[in-house]
């Protein structure tokens, strides 16, 4: 009987499950699934019908329609068209903010008095000013006959530029005007993790020779990897959903040339009242989004096990 009860006591107890924890994080599932999960699955719902404002107030006139809305969705030009040119956003938008936050960072690094505190404000007023007041006031510097703008190449001697009436241009305009509102944030991010690496790194790397670009190249930026891959990731999806620069400044014009998967669900589901192929093509995008945030994933997991 001893020996039972000595072979008892060397088994590990098991250990019970504290319910106190789940009740903290109840409510922000709770929230999580009503907010996020449960829109994205209505949407997938919703992608399979012809719903419009008459399936709004009353059920029956919602018809099952199958994979029509996508059929029609990948034969549509204007759907093509917005998504080349959320592309063209995100391959020239995206690089441009990361360097250019990068860059600022690295400037107000440099100091910490009143001065570069003064800058740090002003580099991120953008961020926080309405997207309308901004809207407004970069219409008049883009204005052909009177914007600053042209004017500053009239004194030049160069012609006026086409800011919103050239698709092209159009374009590298709204590109322009997004990375001056989104560099505030980003730069906030990078200059945190640049006060957070040791000064150590640098003074050991003085003494052994490196010059200021090989302290760059060796040190910082491999220390700063995790906050670009974060900067990289949200800037991404922000740029995959690329919505309110065009909706307020050219309302997807010219000829269609600003227009992007955001824009075009929006004009699909309010403008026209298709909701049924606003969701599908809302769908879509989602699934981009997903696939371009897995692939950052993936290299960020490779670079880590090199």
């Amino acid at each position: 009987m001893a020996r039972k009860k000595t072979l008892h006591s060397n088994q590990p107890a098991k250990k019970r499950l504290k319910p106190e924890p789940y009740y903290f994080i109840t409510p922000a599932i709770a929230l999580l699934i009503l907010f996020a999960v449960l829109p994205i699955l209505i949407a997938l719902v919703i992608s399979f019908t012809d719903m419009d404002l008459r399936g709004i107030t009353d059920w029956s006139n919602i018809s099952f329609i199958g994979l029509e809305n996508y059929r029609v969705l990948l034969s549509d030009p204007i759907f093509w068209t917005s998504l080349y040119n959320t592309f063209f956003y995100v391959i020239i938008g995206v690089p441009l903010v990361i360097i250019c936050s990068l860059g600022a960072a690295l400037l107000l690094n440099y100091g910490s008095n009143k001065l570069f505190q003064f800058f740090r404000v002003i580099y991120y007023m953008p961020a926080i000013t309405n997207i309308v007041a901004i809207a407004v006031i970069w219409g008049f510097l883009y204005n052909v006959s009177y914007g600053l703008f042209n004017q500053i190449l009239g004194f030049l001697h160069s012609g006026p530029v086409l800011w919103l009436e050239d698709p092209t241009i159009a374009k590298l305009s709204l590109i322009i005007l997004a990375v001056w509102k989104g560099i505030g944030i980003n730069m906030l991010i990078y200059l945190a993790a640049l006060q957070a690496i040791p000064k150590d790194y640098y003074e050991a790397a003085t003494i052994d020779g490196a010059s200021r670009r090989q302290q760059f190249f060796k040190i910082t930026f491999p220390l700063l990897g995790f906050a670009t891959f974060f900067i990289t990731v949200t800037t991404l999806i922000g740029w995959l959903q690329f919505f309110e620069e065009p909706f307020v400044m050219t309302q997807g014009g010219p000829l269609d040339g600003t227009i992007s998967i955001a824009l075009f669900i929006y004009e699909t589901g309010f403008s026209y009242s298709n909701f049924g192929y606003a969701a599908a093509a809302s769908f879509v995008l989602f699934v981009i989004i997903i696939i371009a945030t897995l692939i950052q994933f993936k290299l960020r997991k490779t670079q880590e096990d090199l």
